[in-house]
């Protein structure tokens, strides 16, 4: 099987607010696919499987302190709802990015393959 990624789409109302945050702030390499519109290589990554009563996808972000990346996540503008809280599985907060787009950031405590 010849799969070699995956590309992950963001909707929000400010698309130059967000691909500024990815470049300046997660500073994730890019390139421009043409008149700005940038496409972003994202961090390694894995996907889990879950049961819903409907289907859906989600993104979250993971780090390996959260308490310090929120810190240098917010000196740089970003803003979060509340504070780091215990989920079970982690250590979860909500970031709120530019047009109102909520993106979940957790320390893990699971098992990673990256």
């Amino acid at each position: 099987m010849a799969i070699t990624g995956a590309h992950v789409l963001l909707y929000t109302s400010e698309p130059e607010a967000v691909r500024d945050l990815l470049r300046d702030v997660f500073a994730w390499r890019h390139v421009d696919a043409g008149e700005g519109w940038l496409i972003f290589a994202l961090p390694p990554a894995e996907v889990g499987v879950h049961p819903a009563d409907a289907p859906h996808h989600e993104l979250s972000l993971m780090c390996d302190d959260i308490v310090a990346t929120v810190a240098d996540l917010r000196a740089r503008g970003v803003e979060t709802k509340g504070e780091p809280e215990s989920v079970g599985w982690g250590v979860a907060v909500t970031m709120v990015l530019p047009g109102g787009l909520e993106m979940l950031l957790y320390q893990p405590r699971h098992a990673t393959v990256i």
